[in-house]
């Protein structure tokens, strides 16, 4: 039975339409100032419909099935650049799902529906210098005073960082260590006290804004806390999945985009009198990397299906997520290697494919990450 309705295949359309009309055409300008202007792009997602997809109507949301997210996130996967793939994941599904789930009427008035219309720019802070897999290890403080949180600390490799108008943000709000005493507050980033230190520069994904950022003093109300007080670590566990699977899905449009396209080159490269793709060996692997990425796909939809149905997503969506990392670095290595030495030159998609998708083994859950959450979950850590 397939998962997807006509209603689904449309909006597969018009999501494929956008990304050609409006997202590809200015992928190299973007791209040389190491920028996207993002509440301009979120503006013209937010006038169709794309943003908060499943979240309430009342907010700006479309109240549609998850699988409508699972096809945004595929097209928009298929974009030239990573970046806008990566930028519109933390709007859509890693900076809001707590906001969605756990605010208040007020929040979700203030900051949820400005962001599902385009007209704020979003961003989650979790990540420190000193803290990047190891969540329980923050050190960002938000101490109460009155009806305030006065914070102090930093956070590293913030996604959408320098255009955020508010963040997510994951601190420690009491003397308990470990997993226990964080919260979430929502972070206006035009309040006293907030900083970006510095803008990072990537190896890949350039024109996606990550930055360094520091807290001093900063001020916000303690009506900002998002949830429960003190259910901070466990609300973020909870968005990380989400984060995943948004990963996983858009992982999925760039690989087979990225082998169709591969395809096409080799029908018209002529080597040793014929096609390269005549050699068998060549047939072989790209069918191989084909069926790696159905595979992906498939693991994908049933970790969709699970989360429809209300069930939990995680140990599917840790195993996708662990694949997607796998399965999009070997599609990049090898359709860069089928170019041969065209395919090594910034002029060529393949170079910025391979430099954008190496993030994925590393981003929202390393690798390693996945398999030890993986094997805590099957008893055999």
């Amino acid at each position: 039975m397939s998962h997807f309705t006509p209603e689904h295949h449309q909006f597969r359309r018009v999501v494929r339409e956008f990304v050609e009309q409006e997202i590809n055409p200015h992928v190299e300008e973007w791209e040389a100032a190491q920028m996207m202007p993002l509440h301009d792009v979120f503006g013209k997602m937010g006038e169709l419909g794309f943003l908060g997809l499943e979240y309430e109507p009342e907010y700006g949301g479309g109240g549609a099935d998850h699988f409508f997210t699972v096809v945004f996130a595929e097209e928009i996967g298929r974009a030239d650049h990573g970046g806008i793939g990566m930028a519109t994941g933390v709007q859509v599904d890693m900076a809001t799902p707590s906001l969605a789930k756990f605010g208040t009427p007020e929040q979700k008035e203030r900051f949820l529906a400005p962001a599902l219309r385009g007209e704020m720019v979003t961003s989650i802070a979790v990540t420190e210098p000193d803290a990047g897999s190891d969540v329980a290890a923050i050190r960002t403080r938000a101490v109460r005073d009155g009806d305030e949180w006065v914070i102090n600390g930093s956070k590293m490799y913030i996604t959408n960082a320098l255009q955020a108008d508010w963040m997510c943000l994951l601190a420690r709000t009491s003397e308990e260590g470990g997993y226990e005493g964080m919260s979430q507050i929502i972070v206006p980033t035009d309040v006293p006290g907030f900083e970006v230190s510095r803008k990072l520069d990537k190896l890949g994904m350039r024109a996606s804004d990550t930055g360094l950022l520091t807290f001093t003093d900063m001020r916000v109300p303690v009506e900002n806390t998002l949830g429960t007080e003190g259910m901070g670590f466990q609300q973020q566990m909870a968005q990380f999945v989400i984060e995943r699977m948004w990963a996983n899905y858009s992982s999925v449009g760039g690989a087979e985009r990225a082998i169709r396209r591969t395809a096409d080159y080799l029908r018209e490269r002529q080597v040793f009198g014929k096609p390269l793709i005549k050699q068998q060996y060549i047939q072989f692997k790209l069918a191989e990397l084909t069926a790696e990425v159905e595979a992906l796909k498939q693991l994908n939809y049933a970790t969709a299906a699970s989360y429809q149905r209300g069930g939990d997503p995680t140990r599917l969506a840790t195993i996708s997520k662990w694949k997607a990392g796998k399965v999009t670095r070997e599609v990049a290595d090898w359709v860069l290697q089928f170019h041969g030495g065209i395919g090594y030159m910034e002029e060529t998609w393949t170079a910025r494919y391979l430099r954008d998708n190496r993030l994925i083994s590393i981003g929202g859950g390393a690798d390693e990450v996945m398999l030890q959450v993986l094997a805590r979950m099957d008893g055999l850590a």
